[in-house]
């Protein structure tokens, strides 16, 4: 169990993001289009997990975009933007804000997923829904960077998970 904090009150979380240098756990999440995927579909490319708890605030809505601007620089790399949001939310966000490089996914379906990346929030007025985290896979599957962002509502260290990704 990991802690964060939400407006500097503790939450915390079931169990802890995958180790460095482990295998990265599978999942299966839904689409956009209500069907399902899984981490072994983008096998052979880098991926970046990129989890926070709702697309419909500021500051996830603002990593979504930023790793979209990354993604399009960086064809060999699959950005997965996941939060247990409907896949409805994530398509009408994505769609008017025209981002195309990142795969919405949503957990909505699969809280297991949150389970095993130890980001599902266990207390708190979030509770239920994911916290914010990057994760950053190699193309063997293997766990290469992770950050459990302290604060809920800061924005993760863009730039670390960036040097991570490019030293792939």
């Amino acid at each position: 169990m990991a802690t964060v904090t939400l407006k500097g009150n503790p939450v915390q979380t079931h169990g802890n993001l995958p180790e460095t240098g482990s295998q990265a756990p599978d999942f299966t999440l839904t689409t956009t289009d209500l069907g399902e995927t899984g981490l072994s579909e983008f096998s052979g490319k880098k991926r970046v997990l990129n989890i926070f708890p709702s697309i419909d605030t500021g500051v996830c809505a603002s990593s979504v975009r930023r790793f979209n601007e990354e993604a399009e620089k960086r064809p060999e790399t699959a950005v997965l933007c996941i939060s247990a949001d409907l896949p409805f939310a994530h398509s009408r966000f994505c769609g008017s804000e025209g981002l195309a490089a990142v795969s919405s996914l949503s957990s909505f379906r699969n809280p297991a997923f949150g389970e095993a990346y130890g980001v599902t929030l266990k207390d708190g007025p979030l509770k239920g829904l994911l916290a914010r985290a990057v994760v950053i896979i190699n193309q063997e599957g293997k766990v290469v960077y992770t950050e459990l962002v302290p604060e809920i509502g800061q924005d993760p260290d863009f730039e670390a998970a960036l040097k991570a990704l490019d030293a792939l």
